[in-house]
């Protein structure tokens, strides 16, 4: 297994918690770091803000709303990303539809009702049925009351503003990984068989028994995805 540096970018509403089944296994390896997705309303000033603090050179996962950061970053600097595994998330642009949605979402978390906000934006039907989803739907909880409904107004804008990644899927030649839990509704399957077109030579991987955040419902089946994923020999460019 390589020995890059790890950055990984949770989803709206997560911090490093998300990670934290990842973390204490891939840290024995590399030299593992988690970017906040809280520097801006804009997906380009979060990019540009990871950019700035991320290793010369670093493998790179994104999941969910970091997703669409990582799509960014590696846009933006694609020499610097020697890998990319994109978690639960899409390429696709906000459709007027969902940014209509998210208006009334963000008039609630400034009116004080944000525990109904993260109910919406994280409900438990975006997890799998099974012993770890009350534990995930907590640990959601917990990390949206950490961060707060100012920095969630900011993510939601930055998420309406998103820009279509297609053309930047198509021009990735780094190992590239494309994961998913089986059972996710907001970003379902087809969506990620979608991005596994579009990336020359990528691998999909669905998890089973896992929704929405697959490194919290499955994470001993999503830690051996992401070793694989680490294992891959670079392609030359």
């Amino acid at each position: 297994m390589t020995r890059e540096p790890l950055v990984m970018i949770p989803p709206m509403l997560c911090d490093a918690r998300v990670f934290a089944p990842l973390t204490a296994a891939m840290s024995v390896d590399h030299a593992t770091c988690i970017m906040p997705t809280t520097g801006g309303d804009r997906i380009e000033d979060i990019a540009s803000r990871i950019l700035d603090w991320a290793p010369a050179r670093f493998a790179l996962l994104g999941a969910g709303m970091g997703g669409a950061v990582a799509l960014e970053v590696i846009r933006r600097a694609p020499t610097r990303v020697l890998r990319i595994a994109l978690m639960n998330c899409t390429s696709q642009p906000e459709t007027p539809q969902t940014s209509a949605a998210r208006e009334p979402l963000i008039v609630a978390a400034r009116a004080g009702r944000f525990k109904d906000v993260v109910a919406q934006e994280m409900p438990a039907a975006c997890f799998a049925e099974g012993p770890h989803r009350r534990m995930a739907m907590e640990c959601v909880t917990d990390m949206a009351w950490a961060m707060g409904p100012e920095h969630y107004v900011t993510q939601a804008r930055a998420m309406q503003r998103r820009r279509d990644q297609s053309a930047t899927l198509r021009q990735i030649r780094q190992p590239a990984m494309v994961i998913c839990g089986a059972e996710d509704t907001i970003y379902p399957v087809r969506r990620h068989e979608f991005m596994a077109e579009m990336i020359p030579y990528s691998r999909l991987e669905v998890i089973e028994g896992a929704g929405h955040l697959p490194m919290l419902e499955q994470p001993e089946a999503t830690l051996a995805v992401m070793r694989d994923w680490m294992r891959q020999p670079l392609v030359l460019r």
